[in-house]
This record gives C-alpha cells, structure tokens and sequence, in this order.
C-alpha cells in the first residue's frame, strides 16, 4: 500500500509577509507547510484526504476566516483550526471556538506558544482520521455478513447464550455455532468482549428477517 500523505500545516492570508514568515518559521521547525493568499484559492486546492492543519487568517477580503470555517464544515472537512488575528477580539474568539476552531490567537502571539498549537492540531488531526478508518473498516466487516449472521450477532452483543438465540430464530443450536463461529471470523474478533466493543463502536447489525441463503422473508429452521 503506498505510504499516506504527510501531514500539511495550510496557511491562509492575504497578507504575503505573514505567510512568507509563518512559513519560513514551521518548516525551519520540521513542518511541511502550503500557503495561499485567501480562502477561495484554498477552497480550490484543499482535498479532504490531506491530513494536517489549518492556520487561518480571521480577516480577509471575500471570504473571511469565519466563512471559510463554514464552508469546510458545509462539505464535512473536521481540518483543526487555529485563527490568528491582529487584534484581540474576545467575541470573534468566543464565536470561533464555538463553531470548533482549536485556538484564536493574536499575530504576535509567541513562536513556541504557535508551536505547541500546531502539534496539537495535528495530533487531534490524525487521531481523528485513525478513528475513521477503523470506523470504516468496522462498517465494511459487518456488511460482510449475512442477514442471518447479523441477527446472530445482534442477539451475542446482548448477551444471550447459543439456546437463547435459537430460539429467537426458530433455528438449531448447532446452526447458532455454526454462524457464531462465521460472526467471531469475519468480524476478526478474538473474544466476545471485543465484539461487543466493536458493536458500540459502528452500530449493532440488525437482522431484517431475511432467509439467511436470501430465499425471502421468515425464520428459517436450518
């Protein structure tokens, strides 16, 4: 599999020695950093699968940093954010980290202070995407059962034993293992605990009274 994108700290203002010198300062200090003159050019360029960070301008021409956060949050880009402002706003400050911006701070705040923003940003940045790809990997194993393995599956994660299921199917005990046995697989469980965990994680399959070979409607007795 080829290796995942590096991390990006993006940079959005419209004034160029600001992005010259944020620039020269994060990738002096290890990071790689894009810059662009405004939120549109940004907007144009920025692809969801690019892991990182975002240092945005709150005041900019045209679409300003409030707008652009709105924007990403229209098209469902979490991006972590940190604001910088010329001038301490305690309402657009208030404002911003309501809508889940990470940080607001001025232009002159201090370079380690900036820093320590930044590594946390793309620390949450990328615990937020492994916890989508497992999410999504969780969502592909239970579409990869059965309807039937999926009703078996449900009934484990509350708990009832192999009799107990049987009967709620109207099938044999030993159908019970059998499809048990294909859940713990599939699922690439290795306990019941883990299961269970992974059910509250992505959702409980539900059955939808399908024949498990999908001949229809109804419990089936096998």
């Amino acid at each position: 599999m080829p290796d995942p994108p590096e991390p990006t700290v993006f940079v959005v203002d419209d004034d160029a020695a600001v992005r010259r010198s944020l620039k020269v300062l994060l990738e002096a200090s290890g990071y790689r950093a894009e810059t662009f003159a405004s939120a549109k050019a940004f907007l144009e360029t920025y692809a969801a699968d690019r892991p990182g960070c975002l240092i945005a301008d709150l005041r900019m021409p045209q679409l300003n940093g409030f707008a652009l956060q709105g924007q990403l949050k229209a098209r469902g880009i979490a991006l972590p954010i940190i604001f910088l402002s010329a001038h301490g706003d305690v309402p657009a400050a208030v404002h911003a980290m309501r809508q889940g911006a990470l940080a607001f701070l001025e232009k002159s705040v201090d370079t380690d202070e900036l820093l320590l923003r930044v590594d946390e940003a793309l620390a949450l940045d990328a615990e937020a995407r492994a916890a989508a790809a497992r999410h999504g990997d969780l969502a592909r194993r239970v579409a990869e059962l059965t309807p039937r393995e999926g009703e078996v599956m449900a009934h484990m994660v509350e708990g009832r034993i192999n009799k107990e299921i049987a009967h709620a199917l109207g099938i044999s005990v030993k159908t019970v293992e059998i499809h048990r046995a294909r859940v713990m697989q599939k699922m690439e469980a290795g306990s019941l605990a883990e299961l269970v965990r992974m059910a509250l994680e992505v959702g409980e399959p539900s059955g939808n009274g399908a024949d498990p070979d999908g001949n229809g409607a109804g419990p089936s007795r096998r």
